[in-house]
């Protein structure tokens, strides 16, 4: 059953969801609250629209008979639907999740503890990042063991405190030790992340300016994120390419190619490349799920020379011991390659990223076709590279002066 615009269950105005148009015309509530669509009785289907003008949140809500209260879940943005596909993909996923709260799914998660929301999210969608972060600033933590009824701001104020004190790990040597410096307003912004969607399942936002309201300790802090400035054009990244060792020099030119991540790129497997078809699956990556890109016949020719004679569960890249490489042992070769080829001695395996994904925006690809292909979002894309759009718009204005 639908319900109209202006229909209101204990006072809350419900939303045709299902309309594009009307979405589209929703502006964020007070305290981020969702707009919810009634699905059926005691579940509902919610959409917040993006502050920044990006694809919206959905949410399911459905009511826990063993809690006596209702529960919530994120279910994504859901990037690679479009116009009615959306809702019916986010009406599906909340569907499912409320015939598994009603059959019992959550009681028998126990889901007392911080911990345990944790866990459930891991099991729900499992993630290597944010299973990384909970294993070093969750479990461990006192946090952990607070009970989520008894969850409020503080708790998780404190938290983010302890979060910031806490240096960050820079490289970590064989004999066992660790460089450390102190950790980033973005890199606290990254690694409250995966708490914010492990509570958000299982937790109503409380009342804003209130203790209830626990989302509010975990905003995170604005502008923390840097632009990028270090770019190399074409000829100082085969330069940097021709002064690589032998061991990392395919791994280098891979990055200059692909403008994928590089843990991404590290992880590929033979069994990642489809030559029939031109395209390459990226397994997950932060948050996201594995995806597949198209990429032109000459890159897939130089990743099947690289991959021939390995079988499909090997790495695509390997360093002399067979091993693939990692954030440890890249960086160094790619520093020496940096100063052997004369480039700035800030250049790292990021820095090739970047310069291709500049390349592409410069290019006049579409910012919606560059964050497909980096697998990050349009909003990120826009706020790092959309100053490179000016000139072409400027100049295609200016084409229409008569």
């Amino acid at each position: 059953m639908e319900f109209p615009w202006n229909f209101r269950v204990r006072g809350k105005r419900l939303v045709d969801l299902s309309k594009v148009g009307a979405r589209g015309r929703l502006m964020p509530r007070p305290g981020d609250e969702p707009h919810w669509h009634r699905l059926r009785p005691r579940c509902s289907l919610g959409y917040r629209p993006s502050k920044k003008g990006g694809p919206g949140t959905w949410f399911a809500r459905v009511f826990d008979e063993h809690s006596n209260k209702y529960v919530r879940k994120a279910l994504g943005a859901f990037p690679h639907a479009t116009g009615l596909e959306v809702f019916a993909a986010a009406k599906r996923d909340a569907e499912a999740w409320a015939d598994e709260v009603e059959a019992g799914g959550l009681t028998q998660k126990h889901l007392v503890t911080v911990r345990d929301a944790c866990e459930a999210y891991l099991k729900d969608r499992p993630n290597k990042i944010a299973a990384g972060v909970f294993r070093r600033h969750v479990y461990a933590d006192s946090l952990s063991k607070v009970r989520l009824d008894k969850l409020r701001r503080q708790h998780l104020r404190e938290w983010r405190k302890r979060l910031v004190d806490a240096p960050a790990i820079v490289s970590r040597n064989k004999n066992g030790l660790t460089r450390t410096k102190a950790r980033s307003a973005a890199t606290v912004n990254r690694d409250m992340v995966p708490l914010r969607a492990a509570l958000n399942r299982v937790l109503p936002h409380g009342k804003p300016s209130t203790e209830a309201a626990w989302q509010e300790a975990l905003k995170p802090e604005k502008g923390a994120g840097k632009r990028r400035t270090l770019y190399l054009d074409a000829a100082q990244r085969q330069s940097l390419v021709l002064a690589s060792t032998e061991e990392i020099r395919p791994f280098v030119h891979a990055m200059c190619l692909l403008p994928i991540r590089v843990g991404a790129l590290a992880a590929l497997r033979v069994g990642d490349l489809e030559p029939r078809t031109l395209t390459v699956t990226i397994g997950q990556e932060k948050s996201t799920k594995p995806r597949q890109i198209a990429i032109p016949s000459s890159t897939m020719k130089f990743l099947e020379k690289q991959a021939k004679g390995r079988s499909p569960s090997q790495p695509i890249f390997c360093r002399n011991d067979g091993s693939s490489w990692n954030r440890n042992s890249w960086k160094k070769p790619i520093r020496a390659a940096a100063i052997a080829a004369n480039l700035p001695t800030a250049t790292t395996a990021y820095t090739l990223r970047h310069s291709v994904i500049t390349d592409l925006v410069m290019d006049g690809q579409s910012l919606f076709l560059v964050a497909k292909l980096a697998g990050t979002g349009v909003q990120m894309i826009e706020d790092h590279y959309g100053h490179l759009v000016r000139p072409k718009a400027e100049d295609a204005l200016e084409k229409l002066h008569f």
